[in-house]
C-alpha cells in the first residue's frame, strides 16, 4: 500500500488559487488521519514543478497505490464535473477544501468537493452542492439552495432565497436580489450571469444574462 495523496486537477490561475491553502483545509477536515499525505497538482501530462508543488499526470494519480483524494481547481463546471466523476469512477475521494479565511455558519449543508476561498460567507440554512467554487469575496446568504458545479466568481453577491441550478455560472461582482419564501429567485441549469448583472428575476436556463437589471444577452449580428 502506497502513501496517501492529494491532488488538486488543473495547474492553472484557479488552482494555483486555491492551492495555498490546500494544506491547512486538509488538516481540518482530516485531523490526523493522514499526517504523511503527499499533495500535489494533476494535469494532462506530468510537468516542472509549479509555486514548489509537483505536477503528476492524472494517470499516474489515478494510479496511485495509496488512499487517493482529490479536489478540481477549474473553473469551467462542465470541464470541472467531467474530471470529478473521473476520478470518481476510479476510486478517488473527493475532500472539500475551506480556507481558513471563509465563515460558514450553522446549519449550512456542504456537498463534497465545494471550495470556498478566503473572505468567503455562507449564512445559515443554505444548500451547497458538490464541487461548487466559492471565490473571493463572494457571499451566500440564508435559505439559498446552490445545486452541483455551481461557479462563483470574485464577488458575488447571493442573497437570501435565491436557487442556482447545476452548472450555472455567476460572474464576478454580479447582485442576485434576494427571493421569498415559497418563491425563491431561481437561476436555471447553465445558466451565466455575465460580470456586474444585476439579477431581479428568474433566469431560464441555459441563458445568459447581462446588465442592470439583467437581460438575456442579444444574439451577435448574422447569428
Amino acid at each position: 500500500m502506497g502513501e496517501a495523496i492529494f491532488g488538486l486537477f488543473g495547474t492553472g490561475g484557479c488552482a494555483r488559487s486555491i492551492m495555498p491553502f490546500v494544506p491547512q483545509a486538509l488538516h481540518a477536515t482530516l485531523g490526523d488521519a493522514e499526517t504523511d499525505l503527499r499533495i500535489v497538482f494533476v494535469d494532462r501530462e506530468p510537468g516542472p514543478m509549479v509555486n514548489g508543488i509537483s505536477v503528476v499526470s492524472e494517470a499516474d494519480f489515478l494510479s496511485h497505490s495509496g488512499r487517493r483524494l482529490f479536489n478540481v481547481g477549474i473553473a469551467d463546471g462542465a470541464l470541472r464535473q467531467k474530471l470529478a466523476e473521473r476520478a470518481i469512477g476510479a476510486g478517488a475521494e473527493p475532500v472539500s477544501l475551506i480556507a481558513p479565511q471563509a465563515t460558514v455558519y450553522a446549519p449550512t449543508t456542504l456537498g463534497a468537493g465545494a471550495i470556498l476561498c478566503a473572505n468567503t460567507v455562507v449564512t445559515v440554512n443554505a444548500t451547497i452542492g458538490r464541487f461548487v467554487h466559492l471565490n473571493l469575496l463572494a457571499y451566500i446568504e440564508h435559505d439559498c439552495v446552490i445545486g452541483d458545479f455551481v461557479t462563483f466568481a470574485p464577488g458575488v453577491h447571493c442573497n437570501g432565497n435565491v436557487v442556482i441550478e447545476d452548472g450555472a455560472y455567476i460572474g464576478t461582482g454580479a447582485i442576485l436580489r434576494q427571493g421569498q419564501p415559497g418563491k425563491p429567485l431561481r437561476i436555471g441549469a447553465g445558466a451565466v450571469v455575465g460580470m456586474g448583472a444585476v439579477v431581479t428575476r428568474d433566469v431560464p436556463p441555459g441563458v445568459t444574462v447581462i446588465g442592470n437589471p439583467a437581460r438575456p444577452m442579444p444574439p451577435k449580428e448574422g447569428a
